[in-house]
């Protein structure tokens, strides 16, 4: 695929096979930016795992210290006792049976789906729409609770998602650009430890392969993994 000008333009500031540290690198990707819109900061990530083996799987959640920037709508599936609390804590809709319904029916206006665990066994015949999309509550994500405005405040609050795809890769958010070079590099530090932390029990030799940040529709910029050092 041929690349933009634009692009083209951002590739020749600086070496696109070079490592950087966290700080070049989030400067870079602000100085590269090409849409006039305030674009999101991205992060890739490629692991040493085998995404076959259930011990190679990895899947939780982070808070970032300064948020992502993203606007979350959040569902919360509850008793009549929690509606309004939930409400109070963020949620766009809260609801039971007539809510499940409505989803069962292919609404999927949002981003997450918080419920409390005497709610699952109803929600199951909304399985089929939610779990293509991701937005199964799980409890190992901690959407499902019966502390629901805890979550649904975290989640509104910028706390987001990660999970390896099948071909062991993880990609996410960390940000807007208009954050500034301090609040971006905060996140990143933040993403990237995380990442570190949630290393599998099976994995085996080099586990962080390769980071790439970008901003949207900006050039991939490869940052240095603290594998290197064991590599040479």
């Amino acid at each position: 695929m041929a690349l933009s000008k634009a692009l083209k333009s951002a590739y020749e500031k600086f070496d696109k096979e070079k490592k950087y540290s966290v700080a070049e690198a989030v400067k870079l990707m602000i100085d590269t930016k090409s849409v006039k819109f305030d674009a999101t900061a991205e992060i890739h990530f490629t692991l040493g795992i085998d995404p076959r083996h259930a011990d190679q799987q990895l899947r939780s959640t982070i808070s970032l210290p300064n948020g992502t920037g993203k606007t979350v709508n959040v569902v919360a599936i509850c008793g009549d006792d929690k509606h309004k609390a939930a409400k109070a804590a963020g949620a766009i809709e809260s609801g039971d049976k007539e809510l499940i319904e409505k989803i069962a029916g292919g609404w999927t206006d949002f981003d997450a789906v918080v419920a409390t665990p005497d709610m699952m066994k109803n929600l199951a015949k909304a399985a089929r729409v939610l779990g293509p999309k991701g937005l199964m509550p799980n409890p190992k994500t901690g959407t499902v609770t019966p502390d629901i405005e805890k979550v649904i405040k975290e989640l509104v609050g910028g706390r987001i998602e990660f999970r390896n795809d099948k071909f062991g890769l993880i990609h996410t958010i960390f940000g807007k650009i208009s954050f500034g070079q301090e609040k971006l590099e905060e996140n990143l530090n933040m993403m990237i430890q995380t990442i570190k932390d949630a290393k599998p029990s099976g994995q085996k030799g080099t586990y962080l392969k390769r980071i790439t940040i970008n901003s949207t529709m900006g050039p991939g910029i490869q940052i240095l993994t603290g594998a290197e050092e064991t590599e040479q």
